[in-house]
Parts: structure tokens; C-alpha cells; sequence
């Protein structure tokens, strides 16, 4: 079991180091995992194996919900070749970018103050069809250029998953105010 403590998230579910994962198996394996590693099949083991059980569920834990979530795998992916996606000397984002998130902040901000949720549930549809369009371009920089053995293009991948961390966040936001705002009517 200690073996397992060591590997990348790929790694311990059985899976290639891609972007397009198949989330079917990573559920199922990550479920395995879990199974293996429940406290009640330890009950009678050794404090060691007890410690090595627990820290196989919270590493299977973690790994689970890094790679589930599209945004946290391209950035892991990036991780694994030493490119930090969020870093300090790294927050160019090109101009376009920028302006439009912006338009989307602000969007957020005036339809939460005239309490308009469907201005809200459009807003979301919105960013889930950019989320999209971004998670095809990180496929593709990320995935076929492995398969067809090009060079990726990191800084693209970089830039294509800051702004999909970006779009997660804003999304939690407009979320958050459907919510807040439902719970008033």
C-alpha cells in the first residue's frame, strides 16, 4: 500500500496523463480505492497500516477531486511538467481576456442587485459555453500533441487554464447569488 502513497494522481487510478480523461474509470477506481482503504477493513491491522490506509483515502481523496474537476487537472497536468499555472510572476492575461471578464463581474453585480435570477441563469449558460470551448483548446494542446508527438504548446495550455480557473470562480459567484438570492423569495 505504501507504494500507492507515491504515485501521481494518474498514476494511482490507473489512468494516462491526458486532459480528456474517462471519468467513468476514475469514479470506479477512485470508489476501489476507497473501498480498499476504509477504516473497518484496518479494525485489526497495525498503527502503520492504520496510518497507511488513511493516508491512501486522503491521497485518493485529493487526486479524485483534482482530476474530476477540469480546471484542476489542466493545472495539474501543468504541475506535472513544472509549469505553476497560478504564480506570482505569472498574471498576464491577454487584453481581450480581461475585458471580458469584466463585462461578466459586472454582469454578476447588476443582475444580483436587481435581483434578477434569470439574467443570473443566463450568465451561467454563458461561461459553461466558454468553459467548454476552453476545455476543447486544453484537449487539444494538452492531448494531441502527445499523440501525434509535438511539442506542447505550454504557454497556451498555461493560458487557456488560468482563465478556466478564472471561469470556476465566477461561476461559484454567480452560483452563490442564486442561491442567496432564491432563499429570499
Amino acid at each position: 500500500m505504501s507504494s500507492n502513497l507515491h504515485l501521481n494522481y494518474f498514476e494511482l487510478f490507473g489512468l494516462s496523463p491526458k486532459f480528456n480523461l474517462e471519468l467513468a474509470k476514475l469514479e470506479s477506481n477512485f470508489r476501489k480505492i476507497q473501498s480498499e482503504s476504509h477504516p473497518d477493513r484496518f479494525v485489526t491491522a497495525s498503527p502503520t497500516e492504520k496510518l497507511q490506509s488513511m493516508q491512501l483515502a486522503t491521497l485518493a481523496n485529493e487526486a479524485y477531486q483534482t482530476l474530476k474537476n477540469p480546471a484542476n487537472r489542466a493545472k495539474y497536468l501543468l504541475a506535472l511538467q513544472g509549469i505553476e499555472a497560478i504564480a506570482e510572476t505569472n498574471t498576464a492575461m491577454p487584453l481581450d481576456f480581461l475585458m471580458q471578464q469584466m463585462e461578466w463581474r459586472e454582469a454578476l453585480e447588476d443582475a444580483t442587485s436587481a435581483k434578477d435570477i434569470s439574467a443570473l441563469e443566463n450568465l451561467l449558460r454563458e461561461m459553461q459555453q466558454e468553459a467548454k470551448l476552453l476545455q476543447t483548446e486544453l484537449g487539444l494542446l494538452l492531448d494531441q500533441d502527445l499523440l501525434l508527438n509535438k511539442n506542447t504548446d505550454y504557454t497556451s495550455a498555461t493560458d487557456a487554464t488560468r482563465k478556466l480557473i478564472f471561469i470556476d470562480k465566477v461561476y461559484a459567484d454567480i452560483n452563490k447569488a442564486i442561491e442567496q438570492l432564491e432563499a429570499t423569495l
